[in-house]
């Protein structure tokens, strides 16, 4: 018997039992209607509320529009986090760094009130090679005489060349698309190396934290095209600005934490941001939406999804997603990646012996950074811990924790042994997110599916940073994405 049946047959007993004939039906409907939730409206429901979904938004407030944004978690910020520490003071535990050409992130830290600092210190950094020798340098990248640096020197110069090549917004335009889509970065890189599994020990590093994978699994145009985005319309995007912390994309962190941009957007736009609210349905008609969550059922006029895509495709349609978008969002997992910090009354290793990042071939945190917040204490280590190094000690967090703790003392000084705090943030374990910092593109994706990666689905629009063009995968991105997606909606209604 349905829940719908059993409800009209109890009503209608109950109804008999009190001397007053009642028809079932009319006794279901009417309890139904007393206890049915009011649904609210909005002319658009964003479902989402991290950078991508509270841009557009603020975008769509601005332009004096009706907005509720529905956010599943019990905060605000999607992928990036603060981490409070037992002074008060906080550090991130997911997206952190900005740069240059970021002008997107940079005009909405500004426009909140938020300030930046510096990330880049003035002192050495530290290298480990594949057979564990560690040197010291500065600068962006370990001299040309350390095992490995020159041949990364050679490709990089290789692929900056070759994304200059690529359309920024539709590579799959590019008269070479297909040849560099179906071949994975790993392959690329061993075919036009010197030294092969050297280089490719060093390129596995970079994407420990740039994919939370490795470059056997990514297609090499979706590479190219991340690097031609690392610009903006008025500078050719290059690897070093990506890769780089004086002047790239490491070059400053946001005062407060990143997830303070997060925080101040909501505030500012107040009880439009429903929180534990995730989404389970959406169902489309020809003139309006409705999005039930567990919040409430909100109804308008369209609806801006910001989430990463293989959570939209674990939405309930109505009508059903079309095959090809559902099956593109499916191919779009995100990496596996964590954040590993080691907590320390003071940052000692500034003066003995001077570091403050380090790169480590192999390592269980492969990239390592000094994260202490601008306050100065306490000094904190943080290191990305991704990829291979990810899966191998998925299941082992003594194991994690010990050789992330090995890797601080090669490279910051033995004192790192005992830190007075440590903490991880597993972002595969985050239910709303399943993995960080981006989707993971394998051959054959980028010319066969993401040229629909934006197209509007009935009134669903698309936002969330692996739909940005600049800066995919960064902060700046999901921001871009959510602007893009509201001018959309804006010229509709």
């Amino acid at each position: 018997m349905s829940s719908v049946s059993r409800r009209g047959f109890l009503a209608g007993g109950a109804a008999t039992a009190g001397g007053v004939l009642v028809p079932a039906a009319a006794a279901s409907s009417a309890s139904a209607k007393k206890r049915a939730p009011k649904k609210r409206t909005a002319d658009v429901i964003v479902v989402g509320a991290g950078l991508a979904g509270l841009s557009a938004a603020r975008s769509l407030v601005a332009a004096g529009h009706s907005v509720a944004v529905l956010e599943a978690r019990d905060r605000v910020g999607g992928r990036t986090l603060n981490h409070k520490l037992p002074n008060g003071t906080v550090v991130e535990t997911g997206g952190e760094f900005v740069g240059p050409t970021q002008d997107k992130v940079l005009a909405l830290i500004s426009e909140l009130g938020l300030s930046t600092f510096n990330a880049y210190l003035n002192l050495k950094s530290a290298y480990t090679n594949g057979q564990n020798q560690t040197s010291y340098y500065t600068g962006d990248l370990p001299s040309a005489g350390a095992t490995g640096i020159v041949d990364l020197a050679v490709l990089v110069t290789e692929l900056d060349n070759l994304a200059a090549q690529v359309p920024v917004e539709a590579p799959w335009s590019w008269s070479e698309a297909a040849t560099y889509d179906y071949e994975t970065t790993d392959s690329w890189v061993r075919a036009n190396a010197p030294d092969p599994d050297t280089a490719i020990d060093l390129v596995n590093l970079f994407f420990d934290s740039a994919y939370g994978g490795i470059a056997a699994e990514v297609s090499m145009l979706y590479v190219l095209a991340q690097i031609a985005g690392f610009g903006d319309a008025n500078n050719v995007g290059t690897i070093e600005r990506g890769i780089s912390s004086q002047g790239g994309a490491q070059n400053s962190r946001i005062t407060g934490g990143s997830q303070i941009i997060s925080i101040r957007a909501a505030q500012h736009l107040g009880n439009r941001v429903v929180l534990n609210a995730p989404v389970q349905r959406i169902e489309q008609g020809a003139r309006s939406v409705e999005v039930y969550s567990h919040a409430g059922t909100w109804k308008g006029k369209y609806v801006i999804v910001a989430t990463p895509p293989q959570l939209a495709a674990e939405i309930s349609w109505t009508p059903l997603m079309p095959p090809l978008l559902d099956a593109m969002r499916r191919r779009m997992t995100l990496g596996t990646l964590m954040k590993i910090h080691a907590v320390y009354e003071t940052p000692f290793w500034r003066e003995d012996p001077g570091v403050w990042m380090a790169l480590k071939v192999g390592g269980v945190v492969p990239e390592m950074f000094d994260n202490t917040p601008p306050e100065g204490t306490p000094g904190v280590l943080m290191g990305f811990h991704g990829g291979h190094s990810w899966r191998q000690y998925a299941n082992n967090p003594a194991g994690r924790r010990a050789g992330a703790l090995a890797d601080f003392a090669q490279a910051f000084g033995e004192r790192c042994l005992n830190p007075i705090d440590y903490f991880e943030q597993d972002w595969t374990s985050e239910q709303y997110s399943r993995g960080c910092p981006v989707s993971v593109v394998a051959p054959g994706v980028v010319t066969e599916f993401l040229p629909n990666l934006t197209v509007p689905f009935l009134r669903t629009h698309w936002a969330g940073t692996e739909t940005a063009t600049y800066w995919n995968g960064y902060m700046d991105g999901a921001i871009s994405s959510g602007q893009r997606a509201a001018g959309e909606i804006l010229e509709l209604l």
